[in-house]
């Protein structure tokens, strides 16, 4: 599969609605790219577990994930399962983010996903994020709402295997989870893997994408 690469990505922008969101739907991506790209700017925004004990896993998972990043990452308070009976507040501290930072790629949770405050952020996303390019990250888990996606990022062993150790040294509060276990992480990466033409990859779904003849770049407004 011949793969479309960006002429420049110099900050990412992350966004989850837990911790923990970011680290198993777009984790290995993260990592690939900072390893790639020494210095480069990521920005993270996590709507919920601020003040507890999951805003400090989120910050070890995230430091860990983003070697060598020019990294922030910010941890809201936002009740978790919660977030539509929010959603201005949630509305409002997305626009502020947005005023701090100029993304080549923003990275969030998918539409498609069933549970509340993945969806919520997911459909909050394009409507601050107006001007750029929007992935959407897939997280399995016990609800049947994967959808096939149609963007895929190669992930290398090595990288995939730093993933998985990092969200199990990271999250010891989700370890109860059936779910939670490198058979998941590692047999979803195959699967996508398979389909973008890789071993292993992590899936996506654009939520708008351009793409200019070569040698040029933007367009009549």
């Amino acid at each position: 599969m011949r793969a479309l690469v960006p002429d420049v990505c110099d900050e990412v922008v992350v966004l989850g609605a837990h911790c923990d969101d970011i680290a198993i739907g777009a984790g290995g991506t993260l990592l690939a790219w900072c390893l790639a790209r020494p210095g480069l700017r990521v920005r993270a925004l996590v709507l919920s577990g601020g003040g507890t004990a999951r805003e400090t896993e989120e910050h070890a998972a995230l430091a860990a994930l983003c070697p060598d990043a020019d990294l922030e990452v910010t941890v809201l308070d936002l009740p978790d399962g919660r977030f539509p009976t929010h959603w201005e507040r949630a509305k409002d501290a997305l626009e502020e983010f947005r005023r701090g930072c100029e993304p080549d790629l923003v990275l969030a949770p998918s539409e498609h996903d069933h549970h509340q405050d993945h969806r919520g952020l997911a459909r909050l996303v394009p409507t601050v994020f107006r001007d750029h390019l929007v992935l959407g990250y897939e997280i399995l888990k016990a609800e049947a709402d994967l959808r096939q996606p149609l963007v895929f990022v190669p992930l290398t062993t090595d990288v995939l295997s730093e993933k998985c150790r990092v969200l199990h040294a990271s999250y010891p509060s989700q370890a109860s989870r059936t779910w939670f276990d490198d058979e998941t992480f590692r047999g979803l990466a195959r699967v996508r893997g398979v389909q973008g033409g890789h071993h292993y990859a992590e899936g996506f779904h654009p939520v708008r994408l351009s793409i200019s003849p070569i040698g040029h770049v933007g367009g009549d407004r």
